[in-house]
């Protein structure tokens, strides 16, 4: 069996790493290449994560870059048709949501190659959001569905899809987690911090981070940041609110420091010394962040689900998510948020009740890679 898993952004480096040892591990027999379209185009950051992540480098690089999302759908349709001609692949894994998820999968469907994709079944059911349509397009044309919880199985159940198709493996991210923990725990915050501060960022000599002491937020979705609006709304919240009852480290991503700058607000922010801001941190970085954290501020899907099984209450800064499992309501320690001022008032007023402590939903086991390649290789059609 030959197997193509493709990675393309951040966040798939995290989830296709366990995947990648399990296919080692399960069975000599499998021929696997890992394939990086190059969506994330920074090779010095996609480097640390191949090596950070122990995952072997890829064997073939499409170098796709950045671009408008159809620009980076085609090009990588483009440029995977060519691998998979040259390569006949049995099966094509994609994970998560991001451009090179849905354009590798389609590309495979067209020359009939099965796919199978990993987090299967999410919905936000929010079309303005590209990752969302990504989703429903990859879960529409895939062969095999492998799900990281009950509920998306359901989701799928009740979009029609066969159950013979659908496969509840597990939660891949957690996998990575258990991997890169006690490494994690062995880092020093403020050591983190001083590393990363972006240019004009002062810490103070006498500044320690202890746990439970502060603060994290992360920002990146184009909703919250490219509105200058929004990004002010959301910006003084946090000054004020936030920033006024724990010091809050902010790493901060490119489009959101490039948001900030244009909009004015980058220097107010850098003045305030209850405010700490950072370049992006490493995976480990920031998980030693998050395992001491009082609460975490983010839009992020995947530091909702880290922060559940870390036990760190959570806002998420956005009207909804995909991700409903890791929220108060299904036993998790997330609550929605929204974006208006009177919302995150709101939300954050219920999240102070959150006990931090840890909640592990179903098969978030450090497994679910394992259970990925049996249901690849055990998969049989009617």
């Amino acid at each position: 069996m030959k197997i193509i898993s493709v990675v393309g952004a951040r966040p798939n480096f995290i989830k296709i790493a366990p995947f990648v040892r399990a296919v080692k591990q399960a069975d000599t027999t499998i021929e696997h290449i890992l394939v990086h379209t190059g969506q994330h185009y920074d090779d010095a950051m996609s480097q640390v994560f191949f090596s950070k992540l122990n995952i072997p480098m890829p064997d073939i690089n499409l170098g796709i870059g950045s671009g408008t999302h159809a620009e980076q759908i085609g090009a990588t349709m483009t440029a995977f048709e060519q691998v998979l001609l040259a390569e006949k692949p049995d099966w094509v894994v994609v994970v998560g949501d991001v451009n090179a998820t849905v354009a590798c999968s389609q590309a495979a469907a067209y020359r009939e190659v099965r796919v199978a994709h990993i987090e299967a079944g999410l919905r936000s059911y929010d079309r303005s959001m590209p990752e969302e349509i990504n989703r429903v397009i990859t879960d529409t044309i895939s062969d095999l569905l492998l799900t990281p919880d009950v509920g998306s199985s359901e989701t799928l159940a009740r979009e029609g899809h066969n159950a013979q198709t659908i496969c509840f493996v597990g939660n891949i991210m957690i996998d990575t987690l258990n991997e890169q923990l006690d490494a994690a725990r062995a880092l020093d915050v403020t050591t983190i911090v001083n590393e990363a501060l972006v240019e004009g960022q002062v810490l103070p000599a006498d500044d320690t981070f202890a746990d439970s002491s502060y603060a994290v937020a992360t920002l990146h979705r184009p909703a919250n940041v490219d509105d200058p609006l929004a990004l002010r709304e959301i910006t003084e919240w946090l000054t004020e609110t936030i920033a006024g009852d724990l010091p809050m480290i902010w790493p901060l991503h490119p489009r959101t420091q490039r948001a900030l700058e244009t909009a004015g607000l980058l220097g107010k922010l850098l003045a305030n010394p209850r405010i700490i801001l950072t370049k992006p941190v490493g995976y480990r970085e920031m998980l030693r962040l998050n395992l001491g954290a009082a609460l975490m501020i983010t839009d992020s899907g995947g530091l909702q689900e880290e922060c559940c099984v870390l036990g760190t209450p959570f806002l998420v800064v956005r009207p909804n998510t995909e991700r409903p499992i890791t929220l108060v309501e299904h036993g998790g320690l997330g609550v929605l948020a929204g974006t208006t001022r009177t919302s995150l008032d709101e939300a954050y007023t219920k999240v102070r009740a959150v006990e931090p402590k840890p909640h592990i939903p179903p098969l978030w086991d450090g497994q679910a890679a394992t259970r990925c390649v049996e249901a690849i290789v055990g998969f049989k059609t009617t």
